[in-house]
């Protein structure tokens, strides 16, 4: 943005990876841990809990992108925002972060979690100006009432106030009505990621994960996140069941995701030995691997379009209990159940699905893909004094429950071992054909 608040460029989505070559001379060094030079690695988790992702979707690295490719831009930037930020500085007109909009930026000390602050330190070692980034907030903070102007365009009163706010990762934690530690989500949208907030601030660099500030004032949360989940099922719809070419077929207005439900009763729990893995786009936990892509296996002429989708469905959750064990892990005890939300929680066979992979309870919220907005509403009521966060969270619904299937603990389990060996027998092939992609 510059100084009068207009953008100088098109908004680089989260998937962007181009800034990924950017990070080695910041982040390197001669003697290497897991890629990074122990010295900058030290300070870096010592300080954020975190350290620049090699994937380079960090907003970091889009920036640094920006800054070897575009310095027109670059250099011309008063201010670099998130999006939510972006938004904020339309409706107040100022320019504001709050602690956890920032984060991964991986430029803030976030050791005293009642006082988060840029650092110096990383500043330097980032080769970042201090002035181009705006100054912070908590997320429960009042930025301001909404400029007169935009209240005319909203048809909204003049008095009403706009609250600093947080990005969707925070606002579905709190959306999910897992406010008290340890109480977990799971959610299941473009992307995925298993989360809940914790008493601590932790890293786990080999699996990508770390507890980060939450949009819940003095708290922590943990942070991770797998590429593609619904959106493989996206892919699915309009690249190889539903692609606009000679063999299109229609859904005559009907949804579609539906209508996958209902495919995927139709084949066996396990789809009679046909594996997908989700990672159409790399992925980021437990491995940060941003060359392995995804594919069915195990493909023989006896499967149909219905083993086809359950596989998919199947997939994604093999990959979310791949990432449960890495979490539970971190924060110390098994998760009793998690409550799931965004898309992929409208489907009840989804919901079963992750139940009997997972051998957890699964809680269906709901309305579940209104949990961002659930939050963010939670976090206004909170800043207005409107209510408590606990109090907030007592009125999270719980629509359904599923409990684990015994009878698919085996089949699930051996497709389990397999969906594991399939990543690590072939990640070095995947490097080799992917070494060049963004």
């Amino acid at each position: 943005m510059d100084r009068d608040g207009n953008p100088l460029g098109n908004a680089i989505i989260w998937m962007d990876a181009r800034g990924a070559q950017y990070l080695h001379p910041i982040t390197g060094g001669p003697l290497q841990v897991a890629g990074y030079g122990v010295d900058k690695l030290w300070t870096w988790i010592r300080l954020t809990g975190g350290i620049p992702s090699h994937s380079g979707k960090d907003p970091i690295a889009h920036i640094l992108y920006l800054k070897a490719e575009k310095p027109d831009i670059y250099n011309a930037a008063y201010k670099f925002l998130e999006p939510k930020d972006y938004l904020n500085l339309r409706l107040t007109g100022r320019f504001a972060a709050s602690y956890d909009s920032i984060t991964l930026h991986w430029l803030t000390d976030n050791r005293n979690i009642e006082q988060i602050s840029y650092s110096e330190k990383l500043l330097q070692m980032a080769q970042m100006n201090r002035q181009q980034f705006p100054d912070l907030q908590r997320a429960v903070d009042v930025l301001g009432p909404i400029r007169p102007e935009v209240a005319v365009e909203l048809g909204l009163s003049e008095q009403v106030q706009v609250i600093t706010g947080t990005p969707d990762l925070h606002s579905a934690a709190v959306g999910s009505g897992g406010i008290r530690d340890y109480e977990a989500h799971l959610y299941i949208g473009t992307s995925s990621w298993i989360s809940c907030h914790v008493p601590f601030k932790k890293t786990d660099l080999l699996h990508n994960m770390a507890s980060l500030p939450s949009a819940v004032p003095g708290r922590y949360f943990l942070v991770n996140e797998q590429e593609t989940a619904g959106a493989c099922l996206r892919f699915l719809k309009d690249n190889i069941l539903l692609h606009p070419d000679e063999l299109e077929c229609t859904s005559n207005g009907t949804d579609i995701y539906k209508i996958f439900d209902r495919l995927v009763m139709q084949a066996p729990a396990g789809s009679d030995g046909l594996v997908f893995t989700p990672w159409l786009n790399g992925e980021r936990t437990p491995v940060d691997d941003h060359t392995v892509r995804g594919g069915f296996h195990n493909m023989s002429l006896h499967h149909k379009r219905p083993h086809l989708v359950r596989a998919v469905f199947e997939g994604v959750a093999f990959n979310s209990r791949w990432l449960l064990g890495y979490a539970e892990n971190f924060v110390g005890r098994p998760f009793p159940a998690l409550n799931m939300i965004g898309g992929g929680a409208n489907s009840d066979v989804w919901c079963q699905i992750h139940a009997d992979i997972l051998n957890r309870p699964i809680r269906q919220v709901a309305e579940p893909i209104q949990a961002n907005a659930r939050g963010a509403a939670i976090l206004a009521g909170v800043a207005l004094g409107a209510t408590t966060f606990e109090e907030a969270a007592g009125h999270v619904k719980i629509q359904q429950e599923f409990l684990p299937n015994p009878a698919n603990r085996a089949v699930y389990d051996t497709l389990y071992g397999a969906f594991r060996s399939i990543y690590d027998k072939n990640r070095k092939i995947y490097a080799r054909l992917n070494k060049s992609s963004p």
